[in-house]
């Protein structure tokens, strides 16, 4: 059975209020959606209720949905919908919707990598004066620890709200470009400059993090 098959099966029952259907649906999707309410609401209890409406919001929507995006796609429509609309009644929000708009810190002039890790002058002025490291030598263990998760976690967190959805949609739940761009309306060109910078800045958090450890 083909990808756009199993799809067609899950939407048909889902139509037919098949329970099971659904619980497989929401225990597919609940952690991805309540990560993506995260990005913006101001607390886990307000990113929590998104979440909830959105389910419902489904649930009443299946029959108008035509299949022109994946069903992740349009749950995460209904999701941001309700977002924008919770943004106004909750003072500390941010709006979904201005999160592509541009980046926190000035924009395309904001450089992606420490201007310091380049050489200046001379002949090999614009290489890297320092590279990055090679963490293939690293154990296993240092990687994957939850100190370095929680690491990762931080540096995501104080990235600029644009930054911090193109990466967490790509990285953390493994969305496509397309997909990506769709749902924040980038375009190609800009969201490849947000992940660009937002993966420098957690990689450097990264290095310092592992110096240190060494």
């Amino acid at each position: 059975m083909t990808a756009e098959q199993r799809a067609a099966e899950v939407l048909a029952a889902l139509r037919r209020g098949d329970e099971q259907a659904f619980r497989d649906l929401v225990g597919t999707h609940q952690s991805a959606l309540l990560r993506l309410a995260l990005l913006y609401a101001p607390s886990r209890a307000v990113a929590e209720e998104v979440v909830q409406e959105t389910w419902l919001a489904v649930l009443d929507g299946l029959d108008g949905f035509q299949g022109r995006a994946s069903l992740r796609t349009w749950m995460a429509r209904i999701l941001v919908n309700i977002a924008r609309r919770r943004a106004g009644r909750e003072a500390r929000s941010v709006p979904f919707s201005s999160l592509p708009a541009r980046d926190d810190r000035g924009g395309a002039e904001e450089p992606a990598v420490d201007p310091s890790r380049f050489l200046a002058e001379g002949p090999y002025a614009g290489h890297w004066a320092s590279f990055p490291d090679d963490w293939a030598d690293l154990p296993e263990h240092a990687l994957l620890s939850q100190e370095t998760r929680t690491v990762t976690q931080a540096a995501i967190g104080r990235l600029s709200p644009a930054q911090r959805a193109v990466i967490t949609l790509r990285d953390l739940e493994d969305w496509s470009a397309a997909e990506v761009s769709e749902l924040l309306g980038l375009t190609d060109g800009h969201q490849r400059v947000l992940l660009h910078r937002a993966r420098a800045k957690v990689r450097q958090a990264l290095e310092q993090y592992l110096d240190r450890r060494r």
